[in-house]
């Protein structure tokens, strides 16, 4: 199993040294860095996991959320701190469509393949329950996180985007534009097909 722990370290130490802008001192190249490192910490096991969900690969998710990574460190690193959320995942978001639109071309070619040549995906994991819950409860939580997950895999990859984006990370409709470079109108529409969609295919797993 990929695991996602360290990647935000990993390019603040490879990306992030070589784009300081001369002018800065080295507190404020060293403050920006810090700031930078700890908004990469605080997204990248969820970006992982929005991946993740839209690709059902693990390792794919976990290139998508370095690439995105590097992108941001590579291009924005001397942007507000407080505009590194919407940038973040408009990068996150093209490389998701950027990997449906290189799959999409793989796929017509592996049906002409063996079987035998595809791909083992990996299992998507479970967060761990700390609540001290029943066996029974911690089964039927489990239960309805991998319906949520499946009915989220099956989603038009627009309505899988605007849902993740203002139900998982808790977007408004603006930021949720921004990141999916589209009208708000279009994120309304998406976001609200997709509930409609979760709604009939969960059934008794949706909770409100």
């Amino acid at each position: 199993m990929v695991s996602i722990a360290g990647t935000s370290d990993t390019f603040i130490a490879l990306g992030y040294d070589n784009h300081r802008e001369e002018g800065h001192s080295g507190r404020e190249a060293l403050d920006n860095n810090q700031a930078l490192d700890r908004f990469l910490a605080s997204v990248e096991k969820r970006a992982f996991r929005i991946a993740q969900i839209a690709t059902s690969h693990s390792d794919d998710a976990f290139d998508i959320v370095q690439d995105a990574m590097f992108k941001l460190v590579e291009k924005y690193p001397d942007k507000n701190e407080d505009e590194w959320r919407a940038l973040f995942y408009r990068i996150l978001q093209s490389r998701i469509r950027d990997w449906y639109r290189r799959n999409t071309v793989r796929n017509r070619f592996r049906t002409w393949l063996s079987s035998s040549l595809e791909e083992d995906e990996d299992p998507i994991q479970s967060v761990a329950d700390e609540a001290g819950r029943s066996p029974e409860t911690e089964l039927q939580n489990h239960r309805s996180i991998e319906a949520l997950e499946a009915a989220l895999q099956q989603l038009p990859q627009r309505q899988q985007q605007a849902f993740m984006l203002r139900a998982w990370e808790g977007f408004n409709v603006r930021e949720t534009a921004q990141a999916m470079a589209c009208a708000e109108g279009s994120v309304k529409t998406h976001y609200s097909r997709a509930i409609h969609s979760l709604r009939e295919t969960l059934g008794e797993h949706w909770n409100e």
